[in-house]
């Protein structure tokens, strides 16, 4: 589900950034849900949802099929032609909403941001009103649980929470456009 637009190709779409390590489980399911609570509201041909990594490691890989069991089953549709890639200077360039998975993701990708971007960067989850919003330095007492390591019950946990803060970050969204 990735967009692959070359810089060349402009989308005036707001562009938001689901960002995890390897564009393998986390940022990807981010990016599919939060399309389809896009589609639901009708912003489809306003917002645009891509998803990436920090890292290379995952490079070309499909979405993890754990990830693509669980989306599956909750009746999401899997683009088959995802594959993993490091978010790239002409995507920074282009997005105007990150949203790293966790504190070390959000780390890693403003060490990236070229000084003077513009764009917002929120930790996914910090979109949640029902969690404490943490103090600086203490950002990862809200990271999106990783699944990688795990089995279904981490996917499950992964999912729940990609799921319950995504209507938020599309109500923020909505202000913004």
């Amino acid at each position: 589900m990735t967009d692959t637009r070359s810089a060349n190709q402009h989308d005036d779409r707001y562009t938001v950034m689901t960002v995890c390590t390897g564009n393998i489980c986390r940022s990807p399911m981010a990016e599919i849900i939060l399309r389809h609570v896009v589609e639901e509201r009708g912003l489809g041909d306003r917002v645009r949802v891509m998803s990436s990594g920090v890292s290379s490691e995952e490079h070309g890989n499909p979405i993890d099929p754990r990830a693509q069991k669980v989306l599956r089953e909750r009746g999401y549709a899997v683009d088959p032609h995802h594959f993993a890639h490091r978010i790239t200077r002409d995507e920074i360039e282009q997005t105007d909403l990150f949203l790293p998975m966790t504190a070390s993701h959000m780390r890693s990708l403003l060490r990236q941001l070229p000084a003077g971007k513009r764009a917002e960067v929120h930790m996914y989850r910090s979109f949640d009103p029902n969690l404490p919003q943490p103090k600086p330095g203490q950002e990862d007492r809200i990271d999106l649980v990783d699944p990688w390591y795990g089995g279904p019950r981490e996917f499950d946990v992964a999912i729940d929470q990609i799921e319950e803060v995504a209507p938020y970050i599309v109500d923020w969204i909505e202000t913004q456009l």
